[in-house]
């Protein structure tokens, strides 16, 4: 278990970029996959990356493929998540999380075992 503190987030207008950090009190280098999610109010919290940190590989969902890009600085311990050409339906709260068990998968919010507290996202038309 450890704190994820993310940071990053703000208002910004269409087309706009912003990079959000995600702080981790240990070793990111520990754990199984990183992950960015985020929630609107009324939805289900969503999956738009994640990091495998022993690999490399990285996925992403498709309505945010091209445009965003997940990194992980394991000598910072701190996550990123680079937002480009941001759209008004990127807008919600984006949360930084993580799962250490072998097998598991942070594309699905169940097996996510450590959560940040989200940092807000709004992008203006």
């Amino acid at each position: 278990v450890q704190q994820l503190v993310e940071s990053g987030g703000g208002l910004v207008q269409t087309g706009g970029s912003l990079r959000l950090s995600c702080a981790a009190s240990g070793d990111t280098g520990r754990s199984y996959c990183m992950a960015w999610f985020r929630q609107v109010p009324g939805k289900k919290r969503e999956n738009v990356a994640y990091i495998y940190p022993s690999t490399g590989a990285t996925y992403y969902a498709d309505s945010v493929k091209g445009r965003f890009t997940i990194s992980l600085d394991n000598a910072k311990n701190t996550l990123y998540l680079q937002m480009n050409a941001l759209k008004p339906e990127d807008t919600g709260m984006y949360y930084c999380a993580a799962t250490y068990r072998t097998g598991f998968t942070c594309a699905v919010e169940l097996q996510i075992e450590d959560w940040g507290q989200g940092t807000q996202v709004t992008v203006s038309s």
